[in-house]
């Protein structure tokens, strides 16, 4: 797929896009409340650093047990991204938001008043699948309701909204274990932390009530007057009808799309593309940050409790990265951001591992983490979500974004299963060290680096359909193919 350069007409004043004072808090709000999504998405991954320690003393869990202690919340990711696709065509994105939180709220609950390893998995593996489904629905819906100009930013708010919710899940587990003494913790301090993200969960069930249905389902369903006052009340009035008339011809015969199948020929392989991107966020090692900090961190602290607040300092700088991103995304543009966070990345994983392997006490490790996760945050963190939800055509962005993310969890199951045994493996030790799973990943990341350099087009300042003519050529031929048969038929 060749490299496209992004709009040269880009503009990133409302006022010019035509936007009322009204239409842009209608927007605002509306994308706010969908992020409470990703703020659970990062509240129920993030939870489980702070308690994956007291939780292994608990149970008395082996190294392979301990990694499935925290890879079973992917497991039910990779459920729940195969069902989104589904679930947000068949009932619309909003109910696929309501039945994501419901699982949140049960999966914490049951979780935190586990007596077993056994049904303390089985509600883990149930949070999973609402993330996974969170993870799917909430950047499509968020793309499928933002203007052009704003896409990259209010996209990026999803991502924003995921290291909101580890952040603020980082200090809920510091100050539940602060000044308590270690035997409460491991008896009842994990169980508050994981409970605790039942507030957050209800309550994004109570405010889903404020938020349309969006226009894009609308139209997929056929119910076109609903899909034009939805549009009405963030889309200028000149613009309207037009981008009503878009996405209509985007969704032409929905028994035609259903005959194309993923696998055809350029489409396949733009598939291939998004399923690679959100691998890729997983294989820069991510999900061993935010699952594993603490006990990274507590090999160069004095204390758990040091360890602890260092990863909440850390949560602060990954917030503080993500908003960076955001202010850049729409003006630098997506492979500029992903070249150069790559870059930091890698020299944060890379020093990170020289730390570990030679047990510097001190903040160099904590310093290393910073670098690592403010550039992830610009890169990996704001532009892997928002090229999701743009890269695949209006007709095929269900099914190929739940194939992509259900990759993606696939891929952070591996990282965070293998990574506990990585770590205390003897041969890998012995032979390069302590940090070789840190420099594992920045190989990883230099390699989805030269890839995306290579692949990954800019997408930029355009709209849902004009990518199309970028990713979707075929698919547009295919349209036309199927209709002419129709026809003649």
């Amino acid at each position: 797929m060749p490299v496209t350069s992004g709009s040269t007409h880009h503009k990133t004043g409302f006022e010019h896009q035509g936007l009322t004072k009204g239409q842009l808090g209608y927007l605002i709000r509306i994308t706010l409340i969908a992020t409470l999504g990703g703020l659970l998405f990062g509240y129920d991954t993030g939870v489980i650093s702070g308690a994956i320690g007291p939780i292994t003393d608990y149970f008395q869990l082996a190294p392979a047990e301990k990694g499935w202690a925290v890879s079973s919340v992917v497991i039910g990711c990779i459920g729940g991204a195969i069902c989104a696709g589904w679930v947000s065509i068949r009932f619309g994105r909003r109910m696929a938001f309501l039945i994501a939180a419901i699982l949140f709220f049960l999966s914490a609950i049951g979780s935190a008043t586990a007596t077993d390893f056994t049904v303390y998995s089985i509600w883990r593996v149930i949070g999973g699948m609402a993330v996974g489904l969170a993870s799917v629905v909430a950047p499509m819906y968020i793309s499928e309701m933002s203007p052009s100009h704003l896409r990259g930013r209010t996209v990026s708010l999803f991502q924003q909204s995921i290291v909101f919710g580890q952040m603020v899940v980082f200090f809920v587990n510091y100050f539940i274990a602060k000044g308590m003494a270690e035997a409460w913790i491991i008896e009842h301090g994990w169980r508050w932390m994981l409970g605790s993200e039942a507030l957050p969960a209800l309550l994004f069930a109570i405010l889903l009530m404020f938020i349309p249905e969006s226009p894009r389902w609308l139209v997929l369903r056929g119910r076109h007057e609903q899909a034009r006052g939805v549009l009405a009340k963030f889309t200028p009035a000149s613009r309207v009808e037009s981008t009503l008339k878009e996405i209509v011809s985007s969704y032409r015969d929905a028994t035609l799309e259903n005959r194309i199948s993923l696998k055809e020929r350029g489409l396949l392989g733009l598939v291939v593309l998004g399923s690679f991107l959100a691998c890729a966020q997983q294989l820069t090692g991510i999900n061993v940050v935010m699952y594993y900090a603490p006990e990274v961190l507590s090999t160069v602290t004095s204390s758990s409790e040091d360890a602890l607040l260092q990863t909440s300092i850390m949560g602060v700088t990954f917030v503080g990265g993500n908003l960076l991103g955001m202010l850049l995304i729409d003006k630098v543009g997506r492979r500029p951001l992903l070249i150069a966070g790559s870059i930091g990345s890698m020299i944060g994983m890379c020093a990170l591992g020289l730390i570990i392997s030679r047990d510097a006490i001190g903040y160099g490790a904590l310093l290393a983490l910073i670098v690592y996760v403010v550039s992830f945050a610009v890169s990996w963190g704001c532009v892997c979500w928002t090229l999701l939800s743009e890269i695949f055509p209006n007709a095929i962005r269900g099914r190929a974004m739940a194939i992509a993310l259900a990759a993606q969890w696939f891929m952070g199951f591996v990282v965070t299963q293998s990574f506990p045994m990585l770590r205390q493996s003897e041969f890998l030790n012995s032979a390069f060290g302590t940090g070789f799973s840190f420099w594992l990943y920045a190989v990883l990341i230099l390699l989805s680096m030269l890839i995306v350099m290579r692949y990954v087009p800019e997408t930029k300042g355009k709209t849902l359909e004009e990518l199309e003519d970028i990713t979707g050529t075929r698919l547009s031929k295919r349209r036309r193919e199927l209709a002419s048969a129709n026809a003649s038929s």
